[in-house]
């Protein structure tokens, strides 16, 4: 097999990888990227419903989680959602703001994919191979990297590891990118599924099943988070924006609670209503608030045996209590939809290893991380894609 030489080599044609690819082009660098998928971009194609929420008027450093959370201020600030909005911008995507800031393409993902692709094709310096298995990183003296795969060997001085994490394998997901890390010395903290739906094996399960597809804003909050947004029912458990969220601050055997109508306190309402309709039943007035089979299993669980008592003949003690369990109501998941279904991975390379300026590995000269396999995760809404944009900026300049 005939090896073939490049400046870099880029294994993974997500966001981060493509995003790296055009940006050192630009700087004269011959790119090769690699990608074992048979399209590049899958991921990018699939996210925010096939519209990509592709970044977030208000990024900030407190929207990632790692265990050295310092590590992303330095790219995030050389390289800001303004940057890509610019781009985004240059190429005539039309974009919506969504409610938390979030920008999602108004025609589809599909067009972010397609300005990654130009970007690259403009510099006639990026080769991509789809495809193509990495078998082998091997480290050769003062001359760089071979890299051995299903389509033969290549060579380069600088290697970025831009593989993603676990979640999706479907799309491609794999753990190559912390085993290459591994192989060079580094630590990689376990990894666990984020952004994901939460699942129930106990008696909870039947009301979220007869739920199925409703959906309430709702605050769900531990000891580590809170979060106000949509919480969805589903045959497995609860999904939606705030179990999303929340699934990243939260491991199996924790419970979490839901307070149900966050914007209203339940006590003063009720002790006002049991003056001036004394008449009027629990779940008559809060049918108001929410929709009514979500009212009804509540009360099966709640005031079951005052159901049909009118408020005016509830004590005030039973109102706060019914009050408390509506703000407060404790759940205690069995676990998550997993890798299958969750949207990013928790952990990876420990960062503290890597180079926050130029994202070059402290162990291995002319290594570099960008994206979701470093120790670095995003909220839900555009903080993940702008991790990567970042990251890839940041190692492109140094590559």
């Amino acid at each position: 097999m005939s090896t073939n030489q490049y400046d870099v080599i880029v294994l993974g044609a997500g966001a981060s990888g493509l995003m790296l690819a055009f940006m050192a082009a630009q700087r004269g660098r011959k790119v090769l990227v690699l990608e074992k998928a048979n399209k590049v971009g899958k991921k990018i194609l699939m996210s925010g419903g096939g519209k990509c929420n592709f970044t977030n008027l208000y990024v900030e450093p407190e929207n990632y989680i790692s265990h050295n959370p310092h590590f992303v201020i330095s790219a995030l600030s050389r390289y800001t959602n303004w940057d890509f909005i610019g781009l985004v911008c240059e190429h005539g995507i039309e974009y919506e703001e969504r409610k938390h800031g979030q920008l999602f393409t108004l025609n589809g993902a599909k067009e972010i994919l397609a300005m990654l692709l130009a970007e690259c094709d403009k510099t006639g310096l990026v080769d991509i191979k789809t495809s193509c298995e990495v078998k082998a990183v091997t480290a050769i003296d003062d001359q760089g990297f071979q890299v051995a795969t299903t389509l033969g060997y290549f060579q380069a001085e600088s290697v970025v590891v831009a593989t993603g994490g676990l979640s999706v394998p479907t799309l491609g997901g794999s753990g190559i990118g912390y085993d290459i890390a591994k192989q060079f010395g580094h630590h990689v903290h376990p990894t666990r599924a984020g952004l994901v739906p939460f699942t129930f094996s106990d008696q909870f399960k039947e009301v979220t099943t007869r739920l199925s597809g409703n959906a309430v804003d709702a605050t769900l909050s531990n000891d580590l988070n809170s979060f106000t947004e949509a919480l969805l029912f589903t045959h497995r458990g609860l999904s939606g924006p705030s179990s999303l969220q929340l699934s990243n601050y939260w491991n199996v055997g924790q419970s979490f609670t839901i307070n149900f109508l966050p914007n209203l306190d339940l006590t003063d309402f009720f002790k006002a209503k049991k003056s001036s309709q004394p008449k009027v039943l629990l779940r008559t007035l809060l049918n108001e608030h929410l929709p009514k089979s979500v009212v009804l299993e509540l009360q099966n669980l709640i005031w079951a045996e005052f159901a049909d008592t009118a408020i005016g003949n509830l004590s005030d003690d039973k109102l706060e209590q019914v009050a408390k369990r509506l703000h407060h109501f404790e759940v205690k998941p069995s676990g998550t939809e997993g890798y299958r279904t969750a949207e990013v991975t928790l952990g990876g390379v420990d960062t503290t290893e890597v180079s926050s300026k130029t994202m070059e590995s402290k162990k291995q000269k002319g290594l570099y991380f960008v994206g979701e396999v470093l120790d670095v995760s995003g909220h839900l809404g555009g903080f993940n894609f702008q991790w990567a944009w970042a990251s890839a900026h940041a190692a492109s300049q140094y590559v």
